[in-house]
């Protein structure tokens, strides 16, 4: 006997009219079965919740918004209906989800797995929003994830130069408790500046940045993002899974609730551990945090200003100290906090 979630889609299906063939071939059964159920149609008695209204009826045009913005997690799309009153569970979610889930076309790649504290991977990914006015922007975002314990951090900027590479990093660390001794992280131009056969030359800005906080910076192979497919499949969770229907004020916003969301999920078990990712970051020994001083030195940053105007400029979250140069200033980035 088939799932009444299963049960409930072959009902929408004969109400939009489709013969049981073409049922069988949507939903991957068979038309025997198809036919069985829809010939039960209100007299069926193997299922006795058939004659009761579903409790996932009052939710299904969210389920639907949440399939048509690219969403098919039903961890996610659970969180997001039980705000509405859901109370049932997530097995008939899953029945119903199933069949409109996109096939998986990429090969298996074998998982690398490093002890506790050695290596953490990061990555910027962009993601796309759609404004009150219809208008589709783009928006970076920094993503970390520690390779042992998977707890993860992101934080989306307005740009991706080395300044705000740092004060991402210098974030994540603040979040993680401290510093991993080993980063992974993609070519990029802000870590390094080109290679000389197999030897990496360094940004020598980051490559001081990392001195200063104590770890080691690694780049993965070329043209080979699977050697840091743990951030990679990060990457995509935060485009699929977070961002889709989100609404938010304004980045602090958004950065606000993206904090919120990493502390969520690393509160759940992972499915590839089978761990609480939280529980296990407190065991991983990372390397203490630098001083508060040389953290902050790497908050800063020198931006321009187009005259005229008599006094800094008033910027929110920041805050702005004249710098030698007129039209320059150097501008401290504030800092996020969840709220106590």
């Amino acid at each position: 006997m088939i799932r009444s979630g299963m049960i409930l889609m072959i009902r929408e299906k004969v109400l939009e009219g489709k013969s049981s063939y073409a049922i069988a071939k949507e939903i991957g059964l068979s038309k025997n079965t198809v036919k069985k159920y829809r010939e039960l149609g209100s007299q069926m008695v193997k299922v006795s919740t058939m004659d009761q209204p579903s409790k996932l009826d009052p939710h299904l045009d969210m389920i639907q918004s949440c399939m048509a913005a690219g969403i098919f997690n039903c961890q996610v799309i659970l969180e997001r209906i039980q705000q509405k009153g859901y109370d049932g569970g997530i097995t008939i979610l899953k029945d119903y989800v199933k069949p409109y889930r996109p096939p998986k076309a990429l090969p298996a790649v074998p998982r690398y797995e490093t002890p506790p504290g050695k290596q953490a991977q990061m990555d910027y990914g962009i993601c796309h929003y759609v404004d009150l006015d219809g208008v589709i922007h783009k928006i970076p975002a920094f993503i970390m994830i520690m390779g042992n314990s998977r707890a993860k951090y992101v934080e989306f900027v307005k740009r991706c130069d080395l300044y705000s590479l740092q004060r991402c990093l210098i974030n994540a660390f603040e979040y993680f408790g401290g510093v991993p001794e080993t980063i992974l992280t993609d070519r990029m131009k802000t870590v390094i500046i080109g290679t000389n056969g197999k030897e990496i030359i360094w940004n020598t800005k980051f490559q001081e940045f990392a001195r200063d906080m104590g770890f080691v910076p690694k780049v993965c192979r070329a043209r080979r993002p699977q050697t840091k497919g743990k951030v990679e499949r990060l990457v995509h969770y935060v485009k699929d899974n977070f961002l889709p229907g989100r609404a938010f004020t304004d980045l602090a916003d958004l950065n606000l609730q993206a904090m919120v969301w990493c502390r969520k999920a690393d509160s759940r078990i992972h499915s590839t551990t089978g761990l609480i990712p939280l529980k296990e970051l407190k065991k991983e020994p990372l390397l203490p945090l630098p001083e508060r001083r040389t953290r902050d030195r790497y908050r800063y940053e020198t931006r321009k200003y187009a005259p005229p105007f008599d006094s800094p400029p008033q910027v929110n979250k920041f805050t702005c100290l004249p710098a030698p140069k007129s039209l320059c200033f150097l501008v401290r980035v504030g800092r996020i906090e969840l709220p106590s």
